[in-house]
């Protein structure tokens, strides 16, 4: 039997591997030479998914670092008449605390956040559930359309009816903001 050693591939029996099954092959059918290929890379759309993310990530880290250690941005930015992006969150932090100091049951106001995330979060499982079963989202959204085109039948396409959805709308306002 021949053996021939190249750098990257040896051939040492008459058996070669051929889609993942061992064919053996006579002795006389076996080559003194070994010819060998060389590798390709990976194709592009499979490395470049991780390497693009993570190039990205670089990216906006470097301009992230510029914009804060360079004065030029910052000169520009003023001159233009932009805020800058660090005036908006204090401006809003304090809104948010001058709103919370006139609450006079601030026990309520906050229980009442909570279950309102917690109905948040638990109708959200609900509702993915509901997504699961096989027949039930179809069927809801054929009922969504056919409430959608009965609402813009009724409300929407004729003039009075386009008035009179308005005057509705403009009562329900003033019933929930109180007359001012």
């Amino acid at each position: 039997m021949a053996s021939t050693t190249s750098p990257s591939l040896s051939l040492s029996s008459s058996s070669t591997l051929v889609d993942g099954k061992t064919t053996r092959q006579s002795a006389a059918v076996a080559s003194s030479q070994c010819v060998t290929l060389p590798t390709l890379p990976p194709p592009p759309a499979v490395q470049s998914r991780a390497a693009r993310a993570t190039a990205y990530c670089r990216k906006i880290a470097r301009n992230v670092a510029a914009m804060a250690t360079s004065t030029g941005e910052v000169a520009t930015a003023e001159a233009t008449g932009e805020t800058a992006t660090t005036e908006l969150p204090s401006e809003l932090v304090q809104k948010i605390q001058e709103v919370w100091d006139k609450v006079d049951d601030k026990y309520a106001v906050s229980s009442l956040g909570v279950a309102a995330f917690i109905l948040l979060w638990s109708s959200t499982g609900v509702i993915s559930a509901i997504d699961r079963l096989p027949l039930i989202p179809g069927v809801l959204e054929l009922v969504g359309i056919g409430y959608t085109g009965w609402f813009a039948y009724k409300n929407l396409i004729f003039k009075p009816d386009r008035e009179a959805l308005i005057v509705k709308i403009k009562e329900l306002y003033q019933d929930i903001l109180g007359s001012s």
